[in-house]
């Protein structure tokens, strides 16, 4: 680009040349003139062009992108427990939808909010979803959303992709987000204190895990239980009859 820059030269050594015989004492003189180099030059050989469409690397996927016109306020949208993930997600379209796994009481989904609540900013054309996963299991079995914070960019209604780095800032997840669409971010946009507020919430909320609390109750009934009983206890084990009656 710009200005064409002067051509290197290359020197090759190439042995001069002498005709006729050798007479007397011309003889050393020839062959001192065949002994030294003469230098020509040799112009480089033309650089092949770069065709910077082929180096760029192609997005893994595809997405329709939305149209925006009309729409003044981007965010995301909260699952509650009665909708399901599928009606928000279109089997037929190409259009991508990042959503994300989470639990209220997950201080790496509390640490992730802010920064996913401001991407819907950062990507306008997209569609972005947060839904708890104790609230929606047979989902998270579906797609094997063990652990949470969890992220999935869907197209359509299939899954196409999964976050997978520890550093769950809103720098990565823009590099993931163009990495797999090929979508950039806009720049200006970065971490604010609304985006703290929510709509996904920041701050941990105590709650009661259920099935824990009756799995608990229900080893301490049973312990307290085998300690009243333990003579009762002791005619169900084998070999434990006879010794009784000696």
């Amino acid at each position: 680009s710009g200005a064409a820059a002067e051509q290197p030269v290359l020197l090759s050594a190439v042995p001069a040349e002498t005709s006729g015989a050798c007479e007397g004492d011309a003889c050393p003189a020839a062959a001192q003139a065949r002994e030294q180099p003469v230098l020509e030059p040799v112009l480089p050989a033309p650089a092949e062009e770069q065709n910077g469409t082929d180096g760029a690397k192609a997005p893994k996927v595809n997405c329709e992108e939305r149209n925006i016109t009309g729409i003044d306020r981007f965010t995301l949208q909260i699952l509650n427990v009665s909708q399901d993930l599928m009606e928000f997600l279109n089997p037929n379209s190409s259009d991508c939808t990042l959503v994300l796994f989470y639990t209220p009481w997950c201080r790496f989904s509390a640490s992730l909010a802010p920064h996913f609540n401001s991407l819907p900013r950062a990507f306008p054309t997209l569609h972005f979803l947060a839904l708890d996963a104790s609230q929606h299991s047979s989902l998270s079995t579906r797609f094997g959303t063990v652990a949470v914070p969890n992220i999935l960019l869907f197209q359509g209604a299939k899954p196409m992709a999964r976050f997978n780095h520890t550093d769950r800032t809103l720098e990565t997840l823009k590099d993931f987000i163009f990495n797999q669409t090929g979508i950039e971010a806009k720049s200006d946009v970065a971490v604010t204190e609304e985006d703290w507020e929510g709509p996904l919430p920041s701050v941990l909320t105590k709650g009661i895990d259920w099935l824990l609390l009756f799995s608990v109750l229900f080893l301490a009934s049973f312990v307290m239980y085998a300690t009243v009983r333990t003579e009762s206890i002791r005619w169900l084990i084998p070999g434990q009859e006879h010794e009784h009656q000696e």
